[in-house]
């Protein structure tokens, strides 16, 4: 194989809890992990020089060892030893800087891609554990779908059925938020509330999404709404335009809402954009991995 074109697919957080801080700095979270169907476009082709080439239609952002595509490539050919050399091209439709992991899916997505470039054989496991040397949410980009997520989100665990089809609004207003600061500043023995992570992963059980929309709660939310007070008004204003919740994704700023009706999610997308004058409002919906299908056919026919 010469060449390969791979879908780099956004999460979101159904629910985000911060449980403790470890030695090392870092905090210890608890949180549903979701795909979505919206995706960046990842082409991958083998080139004889021996260099890395990454080109995105993007031109502010880096291309080079600070893009995490290319370190993604550079540990896969260091550690089997590839002499080929690798051109990625992103086509980024996810919004960067998001809270929707786009550049981690980036990531993932190289990974996947170099083990089948060069027919390395590694297991998706042998992926995740790749994808642990680079950063806490690639190794759940690597395996996607509906997981729950523990440590620094990288003991991912498998849940009893995968979240239910429904369609996604995400909004994301024009702003930068650091992750790191947010971090830093929450005070995670002082947040009131807190997600019922067994009630979820209940209520996606029965697929019961005016439920899953009364359960969203994400505790980053007590750092980053009083920076940027707007998220919780696109909160607001979802839940006006009939989504059946509305939570901010990771540590923000981009606010996702449920919805079971495409021609309502479609409209609340519309109206958003106008009111918040927001360049990066659209509708996308639930991705299930083959797995969870396979999963979801086994249950019906066990049902029935």
């Amino acid at each position: 194989m010469d060449e390969i074109r791979l879908k780099a697919r956004a999460k979101i957080n159904l629910t985000l809890d911060v449980t403790g801080k470890r030695p090392d700095g870092y905090h210890e979270l608890r949180t549903i992990m979701q795909t979505l169907s919206l995706y960046d476009g990842v082409y991958m082709k083998r080139i004889a020089k021996q260099r890395i080439k990454v080109k995105t239609n993007l031109f502010w952002l880096p291309v080079d060892e600070r893009n995490l595509a290319w370190k993604a490539a550079d540990l896969m050919r260091k550690r089997f030893g590839i002499r080929d050399g690798v051109f990625i091209e992103i086509d980024k439709r996810i919004p960067v800087a998001a809270g929707l992991a786009g550049g981690s899916a980036d990531c993932a997505a190289v990974l996947a891609g170099m083990n089948r470039l060069f027919d390395l054989g590694l297991s998706e496991r042998q992926l995740e554990e790749l994808a642990g040397m680079l950063g806490s949410d690639i190794p759940y980009c690597v395996r996607r779908g509906t997981v729950l997520a523990e440590g620094v989100g990288d003991i991912l665990k498998p849940v009893e059925r995968p979240c239910p089809f429904c369609k996604v609004v995400l909004a994301k207003l024009p702003v930068s938020v650091s992750t790191a600061a947010v971090y830093q500043k929450l005070r995670w023995q002082e947040v009131g509330a807190r997600p019922d992570t067994e009630g979820m992963l209940r209520a996606m059980k029965r697929h019961d999404v005016p439920q899953m929309g009364k359960l969203l709660c994400n505790v980053l939310e007590s750092v980053t709404i009083p920076m940027h007070p707007e998220i919780g008004e696109i909160k607001r204003r979802f839940m006006e335009l009939g989504a059946e919740g509305a939570l901010m994704s990771g540590s923000g700023p981009t606010v996702f809402a449920l919805f079971t009706e495409k021609s309502r999610a479609e409209q609340a997308a519309e109206q958003m954009k106008r009111e918040f004058s927001l360049k990066e409002c659209f509708v996308t919906g639930i991705y299930r991995t083959a797995k969870e299908w396979k999963g979801e056919e086994k249950h019906d026919r066990n049902k029935v």
